[in-house]
């Protein structure tokens, strides 16, 4: 069982991320839902949710298998900035990873995210990644 959030909130997981990943709640703003994205990466084996939160016109070809798969060690996340208006809504940020090799790497993302229904959706970002020396 985990207990701290890999979010970096630095609340119980149970009461952050846990909650959306579980389906007891929806993610209420784009920052929670990247913020629970991030931690299903992170701890790998939630491919469902992923899926699931992603966009259906922009996740074709993905599968939950696919997803479930832990392909790199996540170590950290930093949000730069968030923003939201209507139902459109974008979050800036960094994540640490350690590569196959055991560089530590940082990937920058800018996400977008719609919310349909009242539920929020991944669409898509654009992704930069460098080594962190």
């Amino acid at each position: 069982m985990i207990s701290q959030c890999v979010c970096g909130k630095g609340r119980p997981y149970a009461d952050c991320c846990g909650r959306f990943i579980s389906g007891e709640a929806l993610p209420k703003t784009p920052e929670q839902l990247m913020r629970s994205r991030y931690s299903a990466y992170a701890l790998g084996g939630h491919g469902d949710y992923l899926l699931k939160t992603w966009f259906p016109a922009t996740a074709k070809g993905l599968s939950k298998e696919q997803l479930e798969q832990q392909s790199v060690d996540w170590l950290g996340l930093e949000v730069l900035g968030r923003s939201q208006c209507g139902d459109e809504g974008m979050v800036e940020f960094n994540a640490w990873f350690r590569n196959a090799e055991g560089e530590r790497e940082r990937l920058r993302e800018k996400s977008i995210f719609a919310r349909v229904g009242g539920r929020w959706f991944y669409v898509g970002g654009e992704v930069g990644c460098q080594r962190d020396d």
